[in-house]
């Protein structure tokens, strides 16, 4: 176990030492154990856009190996996947990557911003799994259920010594499409999840747009044009930085748009990327190059 390390399990201060030493399994795994910063691999997307939309345009993406194989191959810290896709590889890759069971999804039919409950801690413990992951939408009118949900979840996870990973993804009820990336949006819901609990808070990256009239008179004086500023901005608001924050991969972009994301976060005081189809969308040869420099970046040496 490194200093750097010790010091964010440190910031955990009510946690039991299974939680703390699955975080630690998270934080020393792979080629950034030790770091401080995590690269984790997301693979959700079957069941938010479906299999061909997610996996046809690199087919061998359709196997749950395929994706174990990657994280574990890249040196990556995590797997994160749905319970059916984890089933599918737990026994031939088990104690090989830590893994992260996604305990709510949705699909590209529903009309409304809320996810149904897929998983539990039941799953989470037998698949030995290092985390649960779970979805909130602050904004959206489903968003009490949600938390409600979490609150259940989380405490007991915590109790049989499990962390939680929280997506916090502001969309639906009275904010506009516009205002889903705005900064104070964002670092909003960060903080949002940092209330509930979660251990390590995943959510996307911010625009410099500021969305609520009442919070305009906050940010006035303060120039958050740069990436890497806006980043320390929603990192600052979890807690100050007491609180592990990722920041989503988002959609399929070009190669050097993913490698200015990493830059920025790695600059902006963030603790990694969780990325999804920026990778497993490529090649298998072209995923292993990206994430290698992903890795590189985090570790300073790009």
């Amino acid at each position: 176990m490194t200093p750097t390390v010790k010091a964010i399990l440190a910031n955990y201060e009510s946690d039991n030492p299974g939680v703390k030493g699955n975080l630690a399994r998270i934080l020393m795994q792979g080629r950034l154990g030790g770091t401080g910063k995590l690269v984790i691999l997301p693979v959700d997307q079957g069941f938010e856009h479906g299999p061909a939309r997610s996996f046809a345009v690199n087919a061998p993406a359709y196997d749950p190996h395929y994706h174990y194989q990657m994280a574990i191959d890249a040196g990556l810290s995590a797997y994160a996947a749905p319970l059916g896709m984890l089933e599918a590889g737990a026994d031939t890759f088990a104690g090989q990557i830590p893994t992260i069971l996604k305990c709510n999804s949705s699909n590209s039919w529903a009309t409304g911003a809320n996810q149904a409950l897929t998983g539990g801690v039941d799953d989470a413990l037998r698949l030995g799994c290092a985390a649960i992951g779970f979805t909130i939408y602050p904004g959206s009118d489903d968003v009490f259920d949600m938390m409600e949900e979490i609150k259940e979840l989380s405490a007991e996870a915590k109790s049989v010594g499990i962390p939680t990973v929280l997506w916090s993804y502001p969309r639906g009820g009275a904010l506009p499409k516009s205002g889903e990336l705005a900064l104070d949006v964002g670092a909003y819901a960060a903080h949002m999840a940092a209330l509930m609990g979660a251990h390590i808070i995943k959510v996307k990256l911010p625009s410099d747009h500021i969305e609520q009239a009442d919070a305009k008179k906050a940010y006035e004086g303060h120039d958050f044009s740069k990436q890497s500023d806006r980043v320390k901005h929603v990192v600052q608001s979890c807690f100050n930085g007491r609180r592990i924050v990722v920041f989503s991969g988002g959609a399929a972009k070009g190669a050097d748009a993913v490698y200015q994301d990493a830059i920025d976060i790695r600059d902006g005081g963030g603790n990694g990327s969780i990325i999804g189809r920026n990778t497993f969308q490529r090649s298998r040869e072209d995923a292993l190059a990206m994430l290698d420099k992903l890795v590189g970046i985090y570790k300073g040496e790009q």
